[in-house]
């Protein structure tokens, strides 16, 4: 994405992230087996924090969530009047459905269906790992989405935009809300502080940077700073896997199914949401290229957010820290087919688009 305000580049999907999955299922393997090699060293990174807040893994999240939150220009929500029905139809999803989905695709599949195979101390944690998972809309991939459905770059800009500053305020509430309703106690102090440290001062930090870059130097001189921030975000979420499977390396070699049952309810949610969005922006006669970013926002998630606020939470070896992992691990391929869904249905949806006017 550009910084000027006149255009918005459409970033293709690099090399890296079209293997992202990959990279995540090596990062799985060098965390299990370094784990296991380097039990002492883990422990004690661990073992660094502050109101129950890891240091290490608050830096790579700020590393990782930053440079996401400086391309973001918040001028642009003034652009949400222009396309109200499919910023509507995204609202309505992220923050109406798909916590509240998550939690009953949870409470189905993690309570109770596959409860008796996975370990009974960590059933809340799970579920309470897909809460947050599923609290988090997506910020930063969901440009890459909406260049390979051909999406409407101005409507993705304004909506995540618009995501960004509703999630400052609501990520917290309905965390707090869904946990207590699933009778899982809910530190207030940590989920603040991760609230405060994961979303709000790096929205400050960023827009901040932001502004002084372009003052400074113009969109070049920030495209130049996102340049060279990409690939360290990109190895700061690494980084972050690394640790996280060192400390789940027993749980992964002696369940790993645990895995696939993690992804089950992730994946309808996925496939549930971003078809709902999808048909209702057809309802209501939203052009296509709106639908697609539409449906696709409403179904990712900000996994590094949900990552971090896990690991605060509950610490390294819970099973919500593993939970949230499993959204990172199906992100890209999953993402990737739902791309190709809107891109295929796109006769059958401009007949009903037309249908409607």
């Amino acid at each position: 994405m550009s910084a000027g305000s006149g255009t918005v580049a459409r970033p293709a999907l690099g090399v890296f992230e079209r293997w992202l999955t990959l990279w995540v299922f090596l990062c799985i393997a060098a965390g299990v087996v370094l784990g296991q090699l380097l039990p002492g060293l883990f422990k004690a990174v661990g073992g660094i924090e502050i109101a129950r807040v890891n240091l290490p893994v608050g830096v790579l999240i700020w590393v990782m969530i930053i440079p996401m939150l400086l391309k973001i220009d918040f001028g642009a929500i003034t652009q949400v009047r222009e396309q109200w029905r499919g910023i509507a139809v995204t609202v309505f999803i992220n923050w109406a459905v798909k916590p509240f989905s998550m939690a009953l695709l949870g409470w189905i599949f993690i309570r109770h269906w596959f409860a008796p195979y996975l370990p009974a101390h960590q059933i809340d944690s799970y579920f309470a790992g897909l809460i947050l998972l599923a609290a988090a809309p997506c910020t930063a991939m969901v440009f890459v989405w909406s260049r390979l459905s051909d999406g409407d770059p101005y409507f993705t800009l304004s909506q995540v935009a618009l995501n960004d500053l509703i999630m400052v305020f609501a990520f917290g509430p309905i965390v707090a809300l869904l946990l207590g309703l699933a009778a899982i106690t809910v530190p207030w102090d940590t989920l603040a502080i991760s609230v405060v440290l994961y979303i709000v001062v790096p929205v400050i930090v960023s827009q901040v940077w932001r502004r002084t870059l372009l003052a400074r130097g113009g969109p070049a001189a920030l495209e130049q700073v996102l340049a060279v921030l990409h690939p360290l975000s990109l190895l700061s979420l690494l980084a972050t896997l690394v640790l996280l499977f060192g400390f789940q390396g027993d749980a992964i070699i002696n369940q790993p199914f645990v895995i696939a049952m993690l992804a089950v309810p992730i994946l309808i949610q996925v496939y549930f949401n971003s078809a709902l969005a999808y048909w209702l922006n057809r309802r209501l006669g939203v052009a296509h290229n709106v639908a697609c970013p539409s449906a696709l926002i409403g179904a990712s998630n900000f996994f590094e957010l949900a990552v971090a606020a896990a690991i605060s939470l509950f610490g390294f070896e819970s099973g919500a820290a593993l939970a949230t992992v499993v959204g990172v691990l199906i992100e890209v391929p999953v993402m990737l087919s739902v791309v190709k869904i809107v891109n295929a249905t796109k006769g059958w949806y401009v007949t009903g688009e037309r249908s409607q006017h």
